[in-house]
C-alpha cells in the first residue's frame, strides 16, 4: 500500500470550515487505498500573533521560550484536524514533532533536523490510522523543544516522507503550483507541470515562496517526489523531480524576485591570502548568512568586496563589519537596504548560449541598472534598485516567455 505525505499550510486551515475541507481531502486520499500522513502548520496568522504577544510581554524574549510558545500553534492545528477526520468516520491520531520521532540540533528558532525515527508513525499507520503531525518543530537530544524557522513545516513533511520512504509528498498551499513568475504581479505567468529539483531549489532560494529551500534540498537528496497543489481546488499542480532532459528544456523555467536583500561593501581590502576567509568566517560565526559576493579588481594591492545579506541580518551584520574593517585595515564600508534581487532559472541554460545577454538586454531596455551579478549553471541573478523590481520581473518574463 502506498504511503502519501500531505502538508497543509496555515492558510489552508485558517478556520474551522477550512479544517473540515482539509479533513475531507485527507479522507479521500485514504479512500484511494493510501496510507496517509498529514503535516500541518499553525492556523492562519497564529505564528505572527504569538510572536507579537511575546514582544508585548518583553522586548527581548529568550529564543528557547519563543520556541516553547510557537509550537503551541501547530499543536492546536493537529488536534483540531484529527478531530475533524474522526468526525468523518476515519480514525486519526495527532502527534507532536517529538512524538513523531523528529530530532533537531540546538539552534532555537532556526533548528535543523538531524534525525527522524518514524517508528511511532509506522505503528499508527499499521493500525490503519491517519497520522497528523505538527510541522515546524522537533526536539533536541537534550529534550529541548526547537522550531525549524519560517516554512519549516515543508521541511518536516519532506523529511518524514524520506524517512518513511513515501511514494509521494504533496505540498498543499494557496496557489495551484509553481509558475513562471509570481502570478500576483505577472498575470500572464504560466503554471509549470514539471520542474527539476535543482530548478526548484534555485527558485525557492531566490525568493519564490512556494517551497522552503531546505525542503527542496531534502527532497533532492532523498529522491522524494514532490507535488505542489492548491488546497482550494482540484488542479493537478506541479511535480518536482529529477530533470528529464536538459536538451529538451526551455532555457528559462522561471523568473524570481526577492525584496529581502541588503548590500554591504567594504573598501580597500588588503589583497593577501586569508583576508576573504577572515571576513566571511567572522560573519558566519555570528550566524549571518551571506548570499552574493563580488570582489573587485586589484589596485595598489587592494580591492573592494561587496556582498548581500537578508535585511533581517543587516542590523546584526553592521557592527560585525565595522569590527572587521578595523581588523583588516580596510578604509571603510557602506550599505544599502533598498535593493532587490531578480533572477532567471532554467536547466536549459547549460545548452543555450546567450541567455544571460538576453537578460541584460531586457533590463537595459527598461532603463534598469545592474549593481551586482551572480551566476551558476542554471541561474543568473542581478541586484537592482528596489523600486525597479516589479518592472524588472515583467521585462524578464516578457523576454523569456513570449
Amino acid at each position: 500500500m502506498r504511503i502519501v505525505v500531505q502538508k497543509f499550510g496555515g492558510s489552508s486551515i485558517a478556520d474551522p470550515e477550512l479544517i473540515r475541507n482539509v479533513a475531507r481531502r485527507v479522507v479521500r486520499a485514504k479512500q484511494k487505498g493510501n496510507r496517509v500522513v498529514v503535516v500541518v502548520s499553525a492556523m492562519g496568522d497564529t505564528t505572527d500573533e504569538l510572536i507579537d504577544l511575546a514582544y508585548r510581554v518583553t522586548a527581548s524574549p529568550h529564543s528557547r521560550e519563543i520556541d516553547m510558545l510557537l509550537t503551541t500553534g501547530e499543536q492546536i492545528s493537529i488536534a483540531l484536524l484529527a478531530m475533524a477526520i474522526n468526525e468523518l468516520g476515519h480514525e486519526a491520531v495527532s502527534l507532536t514533532g517529538y512524538q513523531a520521532g523528529i530530532t533537531t540540533d540546538h539552534a532555537h528558532m532556526q533548528a535543523r533536523i538531524v534525525n527522524i525515527d518514524p517508528e511511532r508513525v509506522r505503528q499508527e499507520l499499521d493500525q490503519d490510522k491517519i497520522v497528523v503531525v505538527a510541522g515546524f518543530q522537533g526536539m533536541t537530544v537534550t529534550g529541548e523543544i526547537a522550531t525549524l524557522g519560517r516554512g519549516g513545516s515543508d521541511t518536516t513533511a519532506v523529511a518524514l516522507a524520506a524517512s518513511l520512504k513515501a511514494d509521494l509528498c504533496e505540498i498543499y498551499t494557496d496557489v495551484d503550483g509553481v509558475y513562471t513568475a509570481d502570478p500576483r504581479i505577472i498575470p500572464k505567468a504560466v503554471k509549470l507541470n514539471y520542474i527539476s529539483y535543482d530548478e526548484m531549489l534555485e527558485l525557492a532560494s531566490l525568493g519564490a515562496l512556494v517551497l522552503q529551500p531546505r525542503a527542496v534540498e531534502f527532497a533532492k537528496n532523498y529522491s522524494v517526489p514532490l507535488l505542489i497543489r492548491s488546497s482550494f481546488n482540484e488542479c493537478e499542480g506541479t511535480l518536482v523531480g529529477e530533470v528529464a532532459s536538459v536538451e529538451s528544456c526551455h532555457p528559462v523555467s522561471g523568473v524570481a524576485h526577492d525584496l529581502n536583500v541588503a548590500k554591504i561593501g567594504i573598501f580597500d581590502v588588503p589583497d593577501r591570502p586569508g583576508i576573504a576567509r577572515n571576513i566571511f568566517r567572522t560573519l558566519a560565526r555570528e550566524q549571518i548568512n551571506v548570499d552574493m559576493i563580488i570582489q573587485g579588481w586589484v589596485r595598489d594591492d587592494r580591492n573592494d568586496i561587496v556582498f548581500t545579506v537578508t535585511r533581517g541580518d543587516l542590523e546584526k551584520a553592521l557592527p560585525v563589519v565595522e569590527r572587521i574593517v578595523k581588523e583588516i585595515e580596510a578604509s571603510g564600508f557602506v550599505y544599502n537596504d533598498r535593493v532587490a534581487k531578480v533572477s532567471i532559472v532554467g536547466a536549459g541554460m547549460i545548452t543555450n548560449p546567450g541567455v544571460a545577454a538576453n537578460m541584460f538586454k531586457a533590463l537595459a531596455e527598461q532603463g534598469i541598472n545592474i549593481e551586482m551579478i551572480s551566476t551558476s549553471e542554471i541561474k543568473v541573478s542581478c541586484i537592482i534598485e528596489e523600486d525597479q523590481a516589479i518592472k524588472a520581473v515583467g521585462a524578464l518574463h516578457a523576454e523569456f516567455f513570449k
